[in-house]
């Protein structure tokens, strides 16, 4: 408070200074004898150098007759005066002539900033209205000060001081130079709620923008005070609690207070929150004769029994609005109304459909898009000059607008029109940088170190266009990606996009080969409701197997590579259609020698060379999340299949499902519950590849290794001591129960949440090759016949489970989660990984 006394005192010190000779120049003016009746013309000026005579004559109006009376010359005076180019003017009367000397403010030759560290000087040389060869008036350099001091607390450096020194040059010309010192960041050591019962400090703290200063703020900046910030945070909160039913709630103020001690701002909001409202009926009245208002109600997402949603409730009468616009009402006007049972603690709502007045709309103009094109933002409006005007629509292209991203701001007024039934419509956009360049990294224990360079323009070229394209090279992952999409394919609401990409997998630890594919997708996306969206899309790419050549021979001395031929004897008796392991699913044919290589699958999809995908596929996505980054209520289902077949020499039909379901139980306790399922159909003449199964590990029941779930390779478990490939499955389930929790101990600007959980699955049905004829020199040829090669591998239904700890972390290096998860059922062959780690970060 002392801080923002100084301040204010400091201001009216220099004002009161500045003021000081204008006041002793109008009392010598005010007591001067008046002048003879003068004209205009017969005025005489001095000490003009730039200003022209006929421009200071021109402040002086003549009353009737062209005569100048006391009261004229008064406000000519004035006049003079305020129009800040001159430091003097008096008027004396002169052997009957009025004299008008004036003394000019002196030109700035250079306008200069020191000290400023924290804002750069084009950004400080466009707020201040001081100019390079303007002229120079000490009320603007005070008011420029005072600005770049505003300037610095929006930044929350409250304890920034601006001096302007003034440097007098030859031919009235002056330097000006803003001395800074920056200070410190003023942040918000402590924000507390007063009044809240029905959700915790916490949780609110989660709705808000700004947030409490930690030993990690200076990665972000939500930590600093921001006065506009902070009441933008009281709407956020009462739209909270109107989302959840407390229709009277009211944030009453937003407190702040400086603490010397802790060198920051105490922040309280007190919350008076009211009573928690049912919807105990909804009703629809229409005083329009040919609208039945009951026509309308599946457009309503306001439901008897429901809490009372104040955002549902906004939705449901844009949705109506619109809805009655498309009928042919383009002036139907939907008002909801409440009436609340305060002993119930219901509200019955009732929407009344009335005609409003025929207005239409004249103009749509657009100001601020220095860089995005006109048709790009127009596009949004589903209303043109000349519509009807309806205020729902202009309110979604208003909120379409926002949602694009590329803007600071979006503000969209009306005025009246050029008659009393248009209207016209004032778009005010604020542009902002819309291109990203970003190095991440990151590590898993799936592909190990990560690294990706990546550049992005979400308006290419003003025309509202993304495009992206990245470079990723890793430990076990490498790969190559161009992205591009057309938000409005042909001005219509259709996405088009196209994917163009090369991935490279290495051979590691979880599997012993590795693959190349390289192809392209060109896609559709298709909004159909608010909720749900649709997906179109094509794929073709090719894919090949790498390997060792070790690994590729069923010839070798296992570790040496060394070539031999193995007698018939070797072959029968160590070698024979024996199954060694008692689980297998088909025995090992005679005169195959397994000596460690690689599985047969993989060899003989080596063997086959590079296959074409070619696929016809859709995704249907139902979301309802209230937040996609860390969502704490609603649903998530996404549906997918996609026919491989449409050329190409691969041939299968794919669907799989995955949801997930969020609800907030208490003290901040968030549950999950994520289910999931697919299953591969053969299709055609084409035998399933191994590559076309589903591959399952962690990503299903988490305490197993990458591809450690499901079937596996055995043939040569008695002569190396462990299974082979996993070969994947044709069918998969997955369910998992999750509880989220924050650590109360902690501050909530770190990010940390907990998760327990308890995860069951399986994956079976192996459909690929399980035999294979092979011929060659070397590769294939035992004693001169050609190698007939079988497998013997585990598939059965198991169900597996575990339970386990996660640690989830939303940190400034980007989302972090650890887990740790013991199985209490496996298959006998499945891999067991209990800790796993993944995430990265954008620096």
């Amino acid at each position: 408070m002392n801080l923002g006394m100084r301040v204010r005192g400091g201001l009216v010190a220099a004002l009161i200074l500045v003021a000081t000779p204008v006041v002793a120049t109008m009392a010598a003016v005010l007591a001067s004898p008046p002048a003879a009746a003068q004209t205009v013309s017969t005025i005489q000026v001095e000490g003009n150098r730039r200003v022209e005579i006929e421009t200071i004559r021109s402040y002086f109006k003549p009353g009737p007759g062209g005569r100048l009376d006391q009261g004229a010359i008064d406000d000519g005076l004035k006049a003079l005066i305020a129009t800040g180019l001159f430091q003097d003017v008096k008027i004396s009367n002169v052997g009957g002539h009025l004299l008008v000397t004036v003394v000019e403010n002196p030109v700035i030759g250079r306008v200069a900033f020191e000290g400023n560290k924290k804002v750069k000087d084009d950004q400080l040389a466009a707020e201040v209205q001081s100019k390079p060869r303007g002229t120079f008036s000490r009320p603007m350099v005070q008011a420029d000060a005072e600005h770049i001091a505003e300037i610095y607390r929006h930044n929350g450096r409250y304890d920034v001081h601006v001096n302007p020194e003034i440097i007098e040059q030859p031919n009235n010309r002056v330097d000006l130079v803003f001395e800074i010192t920056e200070g410190a960041k003023t942040g918000v050591k402590s924000i507390e709620f007063i009044g809240n019962n029905a959700f915790s400090s916490y949780r609110l703290k989660d709705i808000i923008k700004t947030h409490e200063s930690n030993f990690l703020s200076f990665l972000g900046g939500n930590d600093v005070y921001d006065p506009d910030r902070i009441e933008a945070d009281r709407d956020l909160i009462r739209r909270y609690y109107l989302k959840h039913g407390f229709a009277d709630v009211q944030v009453v103020a937003a407190l702040t207070e400086y603490d010397p001690e802790k060198k920051g701002f105490l922040v309280t909001f007190k919350i008076e929150e009211g009573q928690q409202y049912r919807v105990a009926s909804v009703n629809y009245a229409s005083s329009i004769a040919t609208l039945d208002g009951n026509s309308l109600a599946s457009f309503s997402q306001v439901y008897v029994g429901s809490l009372y949603n104040a955002e549902a409730l906004e939705k449901s009468v844009e949705n109506m609005q619109i809805e009655a616009s498309r009928r042919g009402y383009a002036f139907a006007i939907v008002k909801p109304r409440g009436d609340r049972n305060f002993e119930a603690h219901t509200v019955s709502i009732t929407f009344a459909i009335d005609e409003g007045p025929r207005v239409y709309i004249e103009r749509i103009n657009i100001h601020g898009n220095t860089r995005t094109r006109d048709y790009v933002i127009r596009r949004e409006f589903d209303v043109s000059e000349g519509d009807a005007y309806n205020r729902a629509l202009v309110d979604r292209a208003e909120r379409r607008l926002k949602n694009l991203d590329f803007f600071k701001s979006v503000k969209i007024t009306t005025e009246p029109g050029s008659s009393s039934d248009r209207v016209i419509l004032n778009v005010e956009l604020e542009e902002k940088s819309t291109g990203d360049f970003s190095i991440s990294g990151g590590y898993s224990t799936t592909d190990g170190a990560l690294a990706e360079v990546s550049i992005s323009e979400r308006n290419f070229l003003g025309r509202g266009l993304f495009a992206k394209a990245a470079v990723t090279y890793g430990q076990y992952a490498r790969g190559v990606s161009l992205s591009f999409v057309e938000p409005y394919l042909l001005d219509y609401h259709i996405a088009a996009g196209l994917d163009v990409f090369y991935r490279e997998q290495l051979p590691n630890s979880f599997i012993s080969y590795g693959t190349k594919t390289i192809g392209f997708s060109p896609r559709l996306g298709f909004s159909l409701r608010e909720d749900l969206s649709l997906q179109l899309r094509y794929s073709l790419y090719e894919q090949e197997i790498t390997l060792p050549k070790q690994l590729d021979n069923c010839n070798n001395l296992q570790g040496t590579g060394t070539p031999f031929f193995p007698t018939p004897a070797y072959i029968n008796q160590v070698l024979g259609g024996n199954d060694p392991t008692g689980n297998a699913q088909a025995g090992l044919l005679p005169g195959c020698l397994g000596d460690g290589e690689s599985s047969l699958p993989v060899r003989k999809e080596l063997a086959n060379g590079a296959a074409w995908t070619s696929a016809i596929g859709y995704s249907l996505d139902y979301n309802t999340l209230d937040n996609n980054r860390n969502p704490t209520d609603g649903l998530l289902i996404d549906w997918k299949q996609d026919f491989a077949g449409v050329g190409g020499n691969v041939s299968y039909l794919k669907s799989a499902i995955d949801a997930k379901y969020y609800t907030p139980l208490v003290a901040d306790i968030v549950g999950l519950i994520h289910v999931q399922g697919g299953m591969l159909n053969h299709v055609g003449n084409n035998e399933l590849r191994m590559l076309d199964q589903f591959q399952m590990g962690p990503n299903l029941v988490r305490g197993f290794a990458p591809n450690g779930i499901g079937p596996r390779d055995l043939t040569f478990l008695p002569y190396t001591g462990r299974g082979g490939d996993a070969l994947g499955g044709t069918k998969y389930w997955g369910a998992s129960a999750e509880l989220q929790m924050p650590f109360w101990f902690l501050p909530k600007e770190v990010g940390l949440k907990g998760a327990v959980y308890a995860d069951a699955g399986s994956l079976w049905g192996y459909q690929g090759p399980t035999t294979w004829a092979q011929t060659g020199e070397i590769n294939g040829l035992v004693n001169g016949h050609p190698c007939q090669c079988g497998m013997v591998f585990a598939d059965n239904n198991v169900v597996r489970s575990s339970v386990g700890v996660g640690l989830i972390w939303q940190s400034p290096f980007g989302p972090l989660r650890f887990d740790y998860a013991i199985p209490i059922t496996k298959g006998k062959y499945d891999v067991v990984q209990e800790f796993r780690f993944g995430g990265g970060t954008t620096f």
